[in-house]
């Protein structure tokens, strides 16, 4: 079984970190993933660096500019990544968008996140019906998850939809907004969290942008199967070093 779905089954709120690869430094990446898993995360999203990120606000896009310039490419990830299985359980999701996966070659790129151990890809850019028609069966052959994602502007028809083609989780993005663009949650995106949740849908949803502290994990994973942080944990890096993870981690999950 794909780790996404086993971690998944696991009877508790999930906590997934996004981090990009390459920052603060270069090869900081494997160190940043094993620290993650060590301080009791349960999934991470490793971010690979694009010169236009669409949907990343301020703070992922400066670290994206940083890894860049460190040197930061697809096949320096892979080679990084390379024996992480012999340490690291927990499941590796690569986020990042279609351009650079289609420069590789979308089969070459995936058959090379087989080989490392990722379990699944985040493409914000990739629609879900050019993923369905296009892609699907190259995902599936390399035993990848693609995570898709809805926003509270998303249809239900289209929610569904996304649902059907999905074997994993979805991605519940908060607000129509950048990553890092809001702090808390008000009742419109609490009321859209629990229209998500009374829709039933078979892949559970963990979500994504707006949440940095206890209190917004909280909120989220009430209504939700986990939720990731992106932006804050960023920012902690840029503050704080990779040698303070663990101090982080703790400040999110505490009782």
């Amino acid at each position: 079984m794909n780790r996404i779905n086993q971690k998944i089954e696991e009877n508790k709120k999930l906590l997934s970190i996004y981090f990009t690869a390459g920052y603060p430094n270069i090869n900081d990446t494997v160190s940043v993933i094993k620290d993650l898993e060590k301080s009791g995360v349960d999934m991470i999203e490793i971010g690979l660096p694009f010169s236009d990120p669409l949907a990343d606000g301020p703070t992922i896009q400066a670290s994206s500019t940083r890894a860049l310039h460190n040197g930061m490419t697809s096949d320096l990830l892979f080679n990084q990544l390379k024996g992480i299985r012999k340490t690291v359980a927990i499941p590796l999701i690569i986020m990042g968008y279609f351009n650079p996966m289609l420069q590789y070659g979308l089969e070459a790129f995936c058959k090379k996140c087989q080989e490392v151990g990722i379990d699944g890809l985040i493409i914000p850019d990739l629609p879900v019906d050019v993923y369905n028609e296009s892609y699907r069966n190259i995902f599936q052959k390399y035993g990848l998850r693609n995570v898709l994602l809805i926003t509270p502007q998303t249809s239900e028809e289209r929610i569904r939809f996304i649902d059907s083609v999905s074997d994993g989780f979805i991605y519940m993005v908060s607000s129509a907004s950048v990553t890092g663009g809001s702090s808390g949650f008000g009742a419109a995106q609490t009321d859209y969290f629990k229209r998500i949740a009374d829709m039933k849908l078979k892949n559970p949803q963990i979500i994504g942008f707006g949440i940095s502290d206890n209190e917004t994990f909280t909120q989220a994973t009430t209504y939700a199967k986990g939720a990731i942080i992106g932006s804050a944990f960023i920012k902690h890096l840029t503050q704080q070093g990779i040698n303070t993870i663990n101090n982080f981690t703790q400040n999110i999950l505490k009782p």
